[in-house]
């Protein structure tokens, strides 16, 4: 563990203990590759006395990845399945995030530092003026590296791996209604993130590390 480490993750703890102002929301995003996986034989369905089987082999059909973005304070959540993870996916998701924030003077955003997670994406797929007007509207804070336990995103995707994808899902068109519908659930029932780890908490969990920076 090291200064920046520990700098780093204090910045992100900070953030999450602002108190909720619209014109500058916080929101966590992240993003996760998927497996699109079919049978090879077709399952057969329960019936009366029978449990369902699904045969062990299975086969292939490519990959895709699931763009998520969720506000802890009220709930607000973005998914987005795309075929491949680019600097164009990251762009037009940012672009959606701005658009869902319209009297917002600026969006926190806290991610990991991936290598399209980054306002030059936006360069790449905009005119000059599109891409630094979309930049001035986000403050990009980074999670530190190996630690994406501090990412709040990754909580909606645990709770998305054990509810949606913990099954066989063949085709991106699948995937999308899906994950569409898992996020109409969970916003119906206005589930909110609820951190509890501050800045005093991560002192007082990692205090030796703290101590060892310092005497070096």
């Amino acid at each position: 563990m090291t200064a920046k480490f520990l700098c780093e993750m204090e910045r992100v703890l900070d953030v999450y203990m602002r108190p909720y102002d619209a014109s500058n929301p916080v929101l966590c995003f992240d993003e996760q590759p998927c497996f699109l996986i079919g049978d090879k034989l077709a399952p057969v369905p329960m019936a009366p006395g029978k449990v369902a089987k699904q045969d062990y082999e299975y086969e292939r059909f490519g990959s895709a990845v699931v763009l998520l973005a969720v506000e802890p304070l009220t709930g607000r959540r973005f998914v987005k399945v795309c075929g491949r993870r680019t600097a164009k996916e990251y762009t037009e998701f940012m672009q959606e995030l701005e658009q869902a924030y319209p009297e917002a003077k600026r969006i926190t955003l806290v991610q990991d530092n991936l290598n399209t997670h980054h306002g030059g994406s936006f360069y790449k797929w905009l005119e000059p003026a599109a891409a630094h007007q979309l930049v001035s509207r986000f403050e990009w804070v980074y999670t530190p590296k190996h630690a994406s336990w501090l990412n709040m995103a990754e909580l909606e995707f645990s709770a998305l791996q054990r509810q949606c994808l913990n099954r066989r899902i063949p085709t991106v068109e699948r995937l999308r209604d899906e994950v569409e519908t898992w996020v109409r659930t969970r916003d119906t029932a206005r589930l909110k993130l609820n951190w509890q780890f501050s800045t005093q908490d991560a002192r007082r969990s990692f205090g030796r590390h703290y101590k060892a920076i310092r005497n070096n």
